[in-house]
């Protein structure tokens, strides 16, 4: 219970300060950019060195099903790690709209903040569904490839995993925040998509399934390299 507890706690940081960067710093020019895709990255970090030790800080669905696929935990164990993550995300989801509607009010700070966004998700900026679905397939596959290949007890980097973990993923955020939003974690767009609604809620499956896709070809991928006597 202890993992699936940590796994929730890591998701919360994980999806409310990065969704919270989006919302009012915004991404709209370069500098918002690049302080969105670190959030992002910066909370994986913060959280693999605070949780990692009790859950291994998978904190997304996608890692979670890339790793039970590789054999490394039990589909029980990875049932109790989705249920952590998507309540985590969906807390934050609820205090991100929270935050939202106490900052739109006439004269606070962040009045400009759109409650409506809360970080979400979409797929207009990558020419539609199939578009943003492709997108999401790769950009996930690349970062559980990273993390199964960091994290391996053989050949991974140690307690540097983590570092290369949050550096890759604002790398990835910084190249497909512009065409998605960037998910690569479905927890992460469920939360505030439930808050949201409207396209966000529609566009939602896209950030469930592709997530998951890309999760299990790095699976399959990493399986594939690594010689049988390391796995």
């Amino acid at each position: 219970m202890r993992k699936y507890i940590a796994e929730c706690i890591g998701t919360f940081v994980l999806t409310f300060l990065g969704c919270a960067t989006a919302m009012f710093v915004g991404c709209g020019t370069p500098a918002g950019l690049f302080a969105t895709a670190a959030a992002f990255g910066l909370s994986v970090i913060a959280m693999a060195y605070t949780i990692g030790g009790i859950s291994g800080c998978h904190i997304n669905p996608a890692i979670t099903l890339g790793v039970a696929l590789s054999g490394r935990m039990s589909w029980k164990d990875a049932c109790g790690y989705w249920c952590g993550q998507i309540i985590g995300a969906i807390i934050a989801g609820a205090c991100l709209l929270l935050f939202a509607k106490t900052m739109a009010q006439p004269g606070a700070a962040f009045a400009g903040a759109n409650p409506a966004g809360l970080g979400t998700n979409g797929v207009a900026g990558a020419g539609g569904v199939g578009g943003a679905f492709l997108v999401e397939v790769v950009a996930t596959f690349l970062f559980v490839l990273v993390v199964l290949g960091t994290t391996d007890s053989k050949v991974g980097a140690g307690n540097f995993a983590g570092l290369a973990i949050g550096l890759s993923l604002v790398l990835i955020h910084l190249v497909c925040i512009n065409l998605t939003g960037t998910s690569v974690n479905p927890a992460r767009s469920i939360g505030p998509a439930l808050f949201a609604g409207g396209q966000a809620l529609k566009d939602l499956w896209v950030f469930i399934v592709a997530p998951l896709i890309g999760g299990a070809l790095s699976a399959i991928v990493w399986c594939a390299l690594t010689p049988k006597e390391e796995k």
